[in-house]
C-alpha cells in the first residue's frame, strides 16, 4: 500500500545484527540485562537458568539446566561460525600464505601462555585449583570486533583480519583446552561415532548431498555424540565449522560456507551470544568486595589486563623478528597496540571457562567479575586508543 510504513522483515534484522556494531551493542545490552536482573532479584535470575529442561534422555546427559542448554548448545552454533570464518581466511583470505597466516597464531599462542603465566603468579598458584589459570587465555570475537567497528573504521582493513585471527584461533585454542581440561572421562564410542558423523557432513560436500535438514541432521547428531563423549559439547561447533568448504564449486556465486556463515550469523550474534551473556553475567554487584580480596579472581582480571596485551604484542613482535611471520599490508605496530588491548576482553569464552573451573559458585562469581572489569577496562582503553589513532589517520 502506498504510503504505508513498511514493517521491519526477518531481512532488515539480520543485516541489522551482522553489522558488527549491532553484533556488539547487543552483547552489551543482554550483560547490563542479566547484572539488573541478578541483583534486583537473585533467586528468579538464579531459579530461572537453574531449571532443568528434559529434552532429551538422561541417558544422554540431555537433561540439562537452561544455562548449560546456552553454554553448551548455543555457543556451538557461535563457534561453528567462528570456524568457518578462520577456515575462509586461511584458505582463500589475507591469512592465506604462510607469513600472514603464522603471526597471528604465534601472537594468539602468546596471547594463552603469559596470561595463563601471570594469573597464576598474582594468585600465588591458586589459580592452578580447577584450570582456573586458563579463565584469561581467551579472548571475546564478537565483543573485541564490536569495539573496533565502533571506534576504528579509519583503521586499514588488515587490522580487523588480525584481530579476527588472532581472536578466532585463540578461542579454538581456549575450546581445545576446555576439551582437555574440563572432561574427566571420554568416552570413546561416543567419540568414535562424532568422528564418523563428522566424516559425513564433510563427504555430503564433496558428494553435493548438501540439503539444509541433512546438514541440520549431522550436525546435531555429532553434537549429541560429543556431549555425550564427555568432551564439551562446543567442540563440535567448531569441528564441523573447519570441515565447511569455503571455495566455491562450479555453478555456485557463494561457497556453501559464505552460505551457512550468512544464514546462522545473525542467529549467533543477536541470539546464541546474548542468551549465553544473559545466563552467565548475571553476578552479584556486592560480591565485588569478595573478589577484591580473592588472589584467583586477581589473577584473572591481571592476567587478562595485562598478560594480554604482554602476551599479543610480544609474541608478534618476536614472530616478524624472527621473520616466522609477517602483519598484513598497510597495518603498523602503532595498530597492534590497541589490538593487544582488545584482546583483554575475555568475556564470552572466560565466562564459560569460570562455570567449568569452580564447584564453589562464590568462587566462580569472583572471577566472573574479574572478567567483567577487565573486559570494560581493556574495552575503554582500547577504543580511546583507536579514537586517536583514527584523528592522527584522519
Amino acid at each position: 500500500m502506498t504510503g504505508a510504513t513498511r514493517l521491519p522483515s526477518s531481512d532488515d534484522l539480520g543485516r541489522f545484527l551482522r553489522d558488527e556494531r549491532n553484533g556488539g551493542m547487543v552483547l552489551v545490552a543482554a550483560a547490563l540485562v542479566a547484572l539488573t536482573w541478578a541483583n534486583l532479584s537473585a533467586s528468579s535470575y538464579e531459579s530461572f537458568w537453574g531449571a532443568e529442561t528434559h529434552l532429551g534422555p538422561a541417558w544422554l546427559h540431555l537433561d540439562l539446566t537452561l544455562g548449560d542448554w546456552a553454554a553448551d548448545g548455543l555457543l556451538a552454533i557461535f563457534f561453528f561460525v567462528a570456524g568457518v570464518e578462520l577456515k575462509r581466511e586461511l584458505v582463500i583470505g589475507e591469512l592465506s600464505n604462510r607469513q600472514a597466516a603464522s603471526l597471528p597464531v604465534i601472537a594468539a599462542v602468546g596471547g594463552m601462555l603469559v596470561p595463563a603465566g601471570v594469573a597464576l603468579v598474582v594468585s600465588g598458584g591458586a589459580a592452578a585449583e580447577g584450570g582456573a589459570w586458563a579463565i584469561p587465555v581467551a579472548t571475546d570475537i564478537a565483543f573485541a570486533l564490536g569495539v573496533l567497528a565502533l571506534v576504528g573504521t579509519a583503521l586499514p582493513s588488515g587490522v580487523r583480519v588480525l584481530l579476527l585471527s588472532i581472536a578466532v584461533v585463540d578461542d579454538l585454542l581456549a575450546i581445545a583446552l576446555i576439551a582437555i581440561l574440563f572432561t574427566d572421562g571420554v568416552l570413546l564410542g561416543w567419540l568414535g561415532a562424532a568422528a564418523v558423523l563428522a566424516a559425513v557432513y564433510w563427504r555430503a560436500f564433496r558428494g553435493r548431498h548438501d540439503v539444509a535438514w541433512l546438514l541440520w541432521a549431522l550436525a546435531v547428531a555429532a553434537w549429541v555424540c560429543v556431549h555425550a563423549s564427555g568432551v564439551h559439547a562446543t567442540v563440535a561447533g567448531v569441528v564441523l565449522g573447519l570441515l565447511t568448504p569455503v571455495r566455491r564449486r562450479p555453478g555456485e556465486s557463494d561457497s556453501r560456507g559464505a552460505q551457512l556463515e550468512h544464514r546462522l550469523h545473525p542467529f549467533s550474534a543477536g541470539v546464541a551470544v546474548p542468551v549465553f551473556a544473559l545466563a552467565a553475567t548475571g553476578v552479584s554487584l556486592s560480591a565485588i568486595e569478595g573478589a577484591l580480596a580473592d588472589e584467583v579472581a586477581l589473577g584473572v582480571f591481571f592476567g587478562l589486563v595485562v598478560g594480554k596485551v604482554v602476551g599479543l604484542f610480544g609474541a608478534a613482535r618476536a614472530a616478524a623478528a624472527l621473520r616466522l611471520g609477517a602483519l598484513p599490508p598497510g597495518v603498523g605496530w602503532g595498530d597492534v597496540v590497541p589490538l593487544a588491548i582488545l584482546g583483554g576482553i575475555g568475556y564470552t569464552v572466560s565466562l564459560l571457562i569460570s562455570r567449568l573451573a569452580f564447584d564453589d559458585p562464590t568462587r566462580a562469581e569472583h572471577a566472573a567479575i574479574a572478567v567483567l572489569a577487565a573486559s570494560v577496562a581493556c574495552a575503554g582503553l582500547a577504543a580511546g586508543l583507536l579514537r586517536l589513532r583514527a584523528r592522527r589517520s584522519a
